[in-house]
């Protein structure tokens, strides 16, 4: 057979995808997502873990796009403002505010009518386990899947509390088996470091008078410099408290990841370079999107595809 006609096999075939977990590295799988849509490769089910469900599941709904559009419109202030602050709560923010606009914006979809097969991948802390949510309210299971224990607070299904997929299943590969798809494809958000493209999101004006200039400075003295250049290199001691939890819960992801990777290797494997962002950056969308696309391009490219 030809290359050409095995390109176009393959482009044929189903394919099962799996989202990974990585803050707003995430972001990334949305221009994943677009590379493939954009060989006509067609996805009939979709795993995520964290911000992994979140794509995924807006992917499924077929809402990607709205999303999207939504995302890439927002600056860092905006942005800030749709964290609700738990004062007093086990976490920095409740979330309730992020899901009600997303809410309206999206609708309120059930898992079950989506038509895209569709599992987000929580954690029950209590059993200590994996948590697959494949019916009911689309955003309870995006909710949950995100709970990034001490940023957001966990969330209750079906009488459980339940926490970011992340911890125990960064790169949800096994959930995806039940599907019929000829191929897997996985997106791991931990690949080699390498400076991402494009030019670092600019700086702000931080002194308007409406008081987004104080919501600025609150977050840059728990998590940094926002507006930075990722720097996967800084020492630990120069890191806030939350910087420092987030890049040590991205280092067990990291080697989760690969442990799931050797035990289940996917057929394609899409690598996102770890410090496309830092993990709170979701106002940098368009550029992560545009590194999505570039990296997936690069690995369908090597494959045949």
């Amino acid at each position: 057979m030809s290359d050409a006609l095995a390109s176009q096999a393959r482009r044929q075939e189903k394919i099962a995808l799996v989202l990974g977990a990585g803050g707003a590295r995430g972001l990334a799988q949305i221009g994943v997502i677009e590379a493939l849509q954009a060989r006509g490769i067609e996805v009939v089910a979709v795993a995520g873990s964290s911000s992994g469900a979140l794509v995924g599941g807006l992917f499924a709904a077929g809402k990607l796009e709205v999303y999207r559009d939504w995302l890439c419109s927002l600056g860092r202030k905006q942005m800030l403002r749709l964290l609700d602050p738990g004062l007093g709560g086990p976490a920095l923010f409740r979330g309730e505010r992020l899901m009600h606009v997303l809410r309206a914006l999206i609708g309120e979809p059930r898992i079950e009518d989506l038509p895209v097969d569709f599992t987000a991948v929580a954690v029950d802390l209590l059993r200590q386990r994996e948590v697959w949510l494949r019916h009911g309210d689309l955003w309870d299971a995006i909710r949950a899947s995100f709970a990034i224990p001490g940023l957001f607070t966990p969330h209750v299904v079906h009488g459980r509390e339940l926490v970011d997929g992340g911890l125990l299943a960064p790169l949800p590969i096994t959930a995806t088996r039940l599907s019929d798809a000829h191929r897997l494809v996985a997106v791991d958000m931990h690949g080699w470091p390498q400076r991402p493209p494009g030019a670092p999101a600019a700086a702000v004006d931080e002194t308007h008078a409406d008081g987004e200039g104080r919501l600025v400075r609150w977050w840059t003295a728990r998590f940094g410099h926002a507006h930075a250049a990722a720097t996967p290199d800084e020492p630990a001691m120069h890191m806030g408290f939350t910087e420092l939890m987030a890049r040590s819960l991205d280092t067990m992801q990291a080697q989760i990841a690969r442990v799931h990777l050797a035990l289940d290797p996917p057929e394609l494997v899409i690598r996102i370079p770890r410090d496309a962002c830092q993990f709170y950056e979701f106002w940098r969308a368009r550029e992560l999107i545009g590194i999505g696309r570039a990296q997936a391009d690069k690995a369908l490219d090597a494959a045949g595809y």
